[in-house]
């Protein structure tokens, strides 16, 4: 039986967490990376590889979808109605956890 990923779970990796948050505004892929370089000071950089394999998993999950509508030669990543609500639903977790560590460093 296969391991549950964390999107399973209902979770989001770092990358995957960017790049759902990047995909609010359509976007190729190109465009995802520089957005999360530019936007995050070039702390996080996520590589061609990764990128394609977490949109691989958020296109399956349900989570972003591409925009047919588009007549670029490259695809264009949107995120989904369910993907925001999981945006939303993540960023309410991640707020607790540094609530949480906050609270002992006190």
């Amino acid at each position: 039986m296969p391991r549950k990923g964390s999107i399973d779970i209902g979770e989001l990796t770092d990358s995957a967490f960017y790049i759902l948050a990047s995909v609010i505004e359509e976007k190729h892929g190109y465009l995802i990376m520089k957005t999360i370089e530019d936007l995050t000071n070039n702390e996080v950089s996520i590589g061609p590889a990764s990128l394609y394999t977490t949109l691989k998993k958020l296109l399956k999950a349900g989570l972003i979808e591409i925009n047919e509508a588009s007549d670029e030669n490259k695809k264009v990543y949107k995120i989904t109605e369910m993907g925001r609500e999981m945006l939303v639903k993540e960023i309410e977790r991640k707020k607790r956890m540094i609530r949480f560590a906050e609270h002992f460093l006190k």
